[in-house]
């Protein structure tokens, strides 16, 4: 006959002291007890697996034993404690409301509560999963849950309190059970593996810990899964490889490359998850969640919402520091900006790729500049290598000679920078080795078409594009043949006389722009939109009655046509 018993079972609480990661509920359990202040109905309430059935059955057994002990706890000896503890208890009942959800249930229960208790004071009746039971159900057990019998308790214990109805709500001590803390759980794991002669290295317990999300149910069926299969000696890497949790080490890795501007290494680093078999939402959910404890790290305030190790948190907070919060902040926008693209992205590999390497151009210095300025620039090959740093030139040394590239004036009148490309001659240099660097900057430069242009020309290619988009956009089309722009000075304005047509050619006017630039050969071509306020307020809005009206006015014979026609408005 097999003995084994899972831990969850076996190392289950049978002392208030015994319940880990509940302090506060259980010594307002005990002080309740010691100063008999006891209701009659009571509701744990909270996650899976943090102990509420476990101090429903404390409480109920604390309640009926005969030799309490001074801190509240049950003597574990007395008669009621043995009965309790060999199952076979007359003073408590336990009810699987999922199970048993019916209104004959309940009604069978509320017989069962007028039976006095044999040994003890009361009869203890727990509830367990009570948002299962219908809503015939509940009314039916309202009365009883009232105004019970003076020996009857009632402990009710759910995981989705917000199912229970509210006048079941009003009627109980609601107490609500807190998941348990990482640290808490690596704690009791200890004791279990030390208990059954298990070595395991902290940090995997750690592993298990943040696996159960808070349950210490889950915590211990974990355990003995790893137990199975990787015996009597537990290390981090066997639970990672057998739990298939993406090693912390990798985001570690990743947002120091990040910082360092290596592109290629956080590529490869992303490759090898992939060959792993993790799954790409995942590495973004994770990544995303090691940028916020980088971030809660920075602060030694927030240190606390880490919900990790002592020995992971310090880690956290040195990579904080190293990193600054104004980089941790961007890239946190970069890799939540990818997260909301990620369902609807056809080539999910390329969008997360491309998030990686702008999380890489984060600190590139030119970049730096730009975004203080707000502008923009092309993005640096790695292969190139770390952008220079700027030194200051001894005096000793020749003058250096600014080669300046044409000014790129980009859409939207977006402020712009002039590039700078600094070339060091030195009197040792010969002139056609000069000549040749100057050439190789031209050729880098963009070079952009300037072709002159008059306001007719102007006007027929706005025409041209509004009779293309006659088919395509019918409502664009009219639009621009009533709102043609004008020339005001060096710009060009284009009114409209409502919103509506504000709205239409600014959600058009990138397309509109390329047109114009092709066909006048100009990437310089340019105009605002406004909306022109006479023509708004010399505008006139009728009522039906109103337009009726103005039309008898404008034509006599209309009034005539309405009588013989015996035409009224609607």
């Amino acid at each position: 006959m097999n003995d084994y018993i899972v831990s969850a079972r076996k190392y289950r609480p049978s002392t208030f002291q015994t319940v880990v990661g509940q302090t506060n509920l259980t010594s307002t359990l005990k002080n309740a007890i010691l100063t008999k202040h006891l209701a009659h109905a009571y509701l744990f309430c909270g996650p899976r697996g943090v102990g509420k059935t476990s101090c429903a059955r404390i409480f109920a057994k604390a309640i009926n034993c005969l030799n309490i002990t001074p801190n509240g706890e049950p003597c574990n000896e007395c008669d009621s404690c043995r009965a309790f503890n060999e199952q076979h208890s007359f003073n408590i009942h336990e009810l699987d409301a999922a199970s048993n959800n019916s209104v004959e249930d309940i009604r069978s229960l509320t017989e069962q509560v007028r039976i006095l208790p044999q040994v003890g004071k009361y009869s203890v009746f727990i509830i367990d999963e009570v948002h299962m039971l219908s809503q015939a159900a509940f009314n039916a057990f309202l009365k009883t849950l009232e105004e019970p019998p003076a020996h009857a308790i009632f402990i009710l214990a759910t995981t989705e309190k917000h199912k229970v109805i509210p006048t079941i709500l009003s009627r109980c001590q609601i107490y609500d059970f807190n998941r348990i803390g990482i640290n808490d759980i690596v704690e009791h794991l200890f004791f279990v593996a030390n208990s059954e002669n298990v070595v395991a290295e902290k940090q995997a317990l750690s592993v298990i810990a943040e696996k159960a999300d808070g349950g210490m149910r889950d915590a211990l069926s974990i355990f003995d899964q790893i137990v199975s299969f990787c015996g009597t000696n537990i290390t981090y890497d066997k639970v990672i490889e057998s739990l298939n949790v993406l090693d912390y080490q990798y985001y570690f890795s990743l947002v120091e490359n990040f910082y360092k501007g290596s592109v290629s290494q956080s590529l490869l680093i992303f490759d090898e998850i992939l060959n792993k078999g993790f799954d790409m939402q995942h590495f973004i959910t994770g990544l995303a969640q090691h940028l916020r404890n980088v971030m809660v790290s920075f602060d030694s305030q927030t240190t606390c919402l880490l919900e990790v190790t002592d020995e992971v948190a310090h880690r956290y907070v040195e990579q904080s520091r190293s990193c600054g919060i104004a980089f941790i902040y961007k890239a946190l926008m970069l890799i939540n900006e990818c997260d909301l693209a990620f369902r609807t992205s056809r080539n999910k590999r390329l969008l997360i790729e491309i998030t990686l390497i702008k999380l890489c151009q984060i600190q590139h210095p030119i970049v730096v500049e730009a975004e203080k300025k707000n502008e923009i620039l092309p993005i640096k090959n790695e292969i190139q290598g770390q952008v220079e740093k700027k030194t200051e030139t001894p005096l000793s040394q020749p003058r250096q000679q600014v080669i300046e590239k044409q000014e790129v004036t980009p859409i939207n009148n977006v402020p712009t920078k002039t590039f700078k490309s600094t070339v060091s001659i030195s009197t040792s240099v010969p002139k056609k080795t000069v000549e040749k660097q100057e050439s190789s900057l031209v050729e880098r430069d963009i070079v952009q078409k300037n072709d002159d242009y008059t306001e007719a020309t102007f006007l027929n290619v706005w025409e041209d594009f509004a009779a293309n988009a006659q088919e395509r956009n019918a409502s664009l089309s009219r639009t621009m043949f009533k709102s043609l722009p004008k020339k005001q000075g060096d710009v060009y304005v284009v009114s409209t006389v409502n919103q509506l047509q504000h709205k239409e050619i600014l959600d058009n006017k990138q397309e509109i722009l390329t047109f114009l630039r092709k066909k006048l050969s100009n990437d310089f071509v340019n105009f605002s939109v406004e909306i022109s306020l006479e023509e708004e307020k010399n505008r006139t809005f009728y009522t039906s009655e109103e337009k009726l009206s103005q039309m008898v006015k404008e034509n006599s014979d209309f009034s005539k046509l309405c009588s013989l026609m015996d035409l009224e408005l609607d």
